[in-house]
C-alpha cells in the first residue's frame, strides 16, 4: 500500500511556519516500509481541501492529515473528510472529558467551541492527545484509509509514536533502510558517470541529491526486517566506497565542518584560520559544531593589506608585487595564522568573490586556499566563478574546499597533499 501526507494549513502556504510534520511522517512511513508517493500542502480553505483529498484518494490508499484539528472556524479538516465520504459526525464522549480535565489541570477555563474537537467521525479508530485538546483519529472506507493527525509538532510526534504507528503496522510488507553518503569535490554529473549503473537497481537502489557544492548520495534496502534491509545495503555501499574513494567525506554525517572537527578532535589537533574573501565563514562553520572548543585556537579576518602583514606577517612587497589574490599571500596567511596561534594547523584564503573586483587575468570566483603545518604548506587555486552576482556562493563553496583540504589533511595518509613547501622557504624571499 502507498500513503500521501496532506499538510493542513495557510500559515504553511506562506511560509510562515517550517513544514516539519511533512518530513516526519515520510520519514516514519518510511521505517514502517509504507512508501510515499506524493506530499500536498492547502491552505484553510475547505472547498480546495476536499479537491486535494478526493484527488489523494484516486491516487493513494493511504492518506495521513497534519492540522485542522482545532477549535476555531477554519479548523475543518474532519468536517471536510466526513463530507466527502458522507460520513457523519458525532460526540467521542472520552475526548470531551480528556478535554476538560486538560483545561482544568492546567487552570482554564473552557470556552464552548472546544466541544467541536470532541466530534469525530462515527466508527473511528481514535488517538488520544497526551499533551494537547485535539484528539486524532484514523477513518476506513472502501479500502482507503484516513488518518488525521493535529498539526502542532509537539502533539503530533506523540500521537503518531503512541497510536497512528500501531495503526499503520497493519500495512507493513517490510522495512525501508537508507544510508547517506556525502561526497564532495566532483559534480553531480561526473559523479553519475562513475556509479550510472548502480543507480538504476531497485533494491537496493541508489539515488544523488545534488547539493550546494556537494551530492548526497541515499541507498535504500526494503526487506522483511531492518536486519536484513542492512545486509542487502553492504555490498551496494562497499561498491561506493571502492569507486568513489576520497571523494566521500562521510556516510552518516550532517556536514564538511562536522567530519572536520571530529577528525582534529581523533587526532589531537588544533587549527586556526586566517580569511579574507570568505569574511570568518570558516571559523563559523568550524564553531557551529559542538566540540569545536577544543580544537579552534582563533581566526582573524584580514581584508585589507596592511592588516595581513601586520596580523600575520605576510609581506608587503609580495602584496605590492602580485596583489592580495594570489597563491603566495593564501599561503603565507596560512603559515603566519599557524605560528601566531601556536596551532597544529593554520589555513589561509584570499580570493574575489565579487559581484565587482574582478579583472580579465583575475576573474569573480578565482581564490586560493592554503595549509599549512609546522613543516610545510600546501596551497589550491579555485575558479568558482559561474558569471553572475554570486558573492554568497562563492564565500560558501570556498569555504567548503578548504574544509575538505583540512579533511584530506587528516586522513591516514593524507590524500592528495604531495609535495608542498617548506614553511621554512615560504618567507626566505619577502
Amino acid at each position: 500500500m502507498n500513503a500521501e501526507i496532506l499538510t493542513v494549513g495557510t500559515e504553511l502556504l506562506l511560509g510562515d511556519i517550517l513544514n516539519t510534520n511533512a518530513q516526519y511522517l515520510a520519514t516514519e512511513l518510511a521505517r514502517l516500509g509504507i512508501p510515499v508517493h506524493y506530499q500536498s500542502t492547502v491552505g484553510d480553505n475547505p472547498e480546495r481541501l476536499r479537491r486535494t483529498l478526493a484527488q489523494a484518494l484516486e491516487r493513494s490508499d493511504i492518506i495521513l492529515t497534519s492540522g485542522g484539528l482545532g477549535p476555531t472556524k477554519d479548523d475543518l479538516t474532519k468536517e471536510t473528510v466526513c463530507s466527502l465520504l458522507e460520513q457523519p459526525l458525532e460526540l467521542h464522549g472520552p475526548s470531551l472529558e480528556w478535554m476538560r480535565g486538560y483545561f482544568a489541570r492546567t487552570g482554564r477555563t473552557m470556552s464552548a467551541n472546544n466541544e467541536k474537537q470532541a466530534m469525530l467521525p462515527a466508527g473511528c479508530t481514535v488517538f488520544a492527545n497526551a499533551v494537547g485538546t485535539a484528539p486524532g483519529c484514523a477513518i476506513r472506507k472502501d479500502g482507503k484509509h484516513i488518518l488525521m493527525l493535529p498539526g502542532p509538532p509537539r502533539e503530533l510526534v506523540p500521537m503518531f509514536e503512541t497510536g497512528a504507528k500501531a495503526y499503520l503496522r497493519q500495512f507493513t510488507q517490510g522495512t525501508i533502510v537508507s544510508r547517506n553518503l556525502r561526497v564532495f569535490g566532483i559534480g553531480e554529473s561526473t559523479l553519475e558517470s562513475y556509479v550510472n549503473d548502480l543507480v538504476d537497481l531497485a533494491n537496493p537502489s541508489c539515488a544523488l541529491y545534488a547539493k550546494e557544492g556537494e551530492v548526497l548520495i541515499r541507498v535504500t534496502a526494503m526487506a522483511p526486517d531492518a536486519g536484513r534491509a542492512g545486509a542487502l545495503l553492504e555490498p551496494l555501499l562497499a561498491q561506493l566506497r571502492e569507486r568513489l574513494g576520497a571523494y566521500i567525506y562521510g556516510e552518516e554525517a550532517d556536514s564538511l565542518e562536522q567530519v572536520v572537527v571530529g577528525k582534529l578532535r581523533r587526532h589531537g589537533k588544533t587549527i586556526a584560520t586566517a580569511e579574507s574573501c570568505t569574511g570568518g565563514l570558516v571559523a563559523e562553520k568550524i564553531t557551529r559544531v559542538p566540540g569545536a572548543s577544543e580544537v579552534f585556537s582563533y581566526g582573524v579576518c584580514t581584508y585589507a593589506n596592511e592588516a595581513k602583514t601586520r596580523a600575520l606577517g605576510v609581506s608587503a612587497r609580495l602584496l605590492a608585487e602580485q596583489g592580495a589574490v594570489c597563491e603566495r599571500v593564501a599561503m603565507q596567511m596560512a603559515a603566519g595564522i599557524r605560528e601566531r596561534a601556536g596551532a597544529d594547523i593554520g589555513v589561509g584564503v584570499t580570493g574575489i568573490a565579487g559581484p565587482g573586483g574582478g579583472t580579465a587575468e583575475k576573474p569573480v570566483g578565482l581564490v586560493y586556499i592554503a595549509l599549512a603545518d609546522r613543516e610545510r604548506v600546501w596551497a589550491r587555486k579555485l575558479l568558482l566563478g559561474r558569471g553572475g552576482a554570486e558573492r554568497e556562493y562563492v564565500r560558501n563553496l570556498t569555504s567548503l574546499h578548504l574544509l575538505d583540504l583540512v579533511r584530506r589533511y587528516l586522513s591516514a595518509p593524507p590524500d592528495g597533499l604531495e609535495g608542498g613547501m617548506p614553511v621554512k622557504e615560504l618567507f626566505a624571499d619577502a
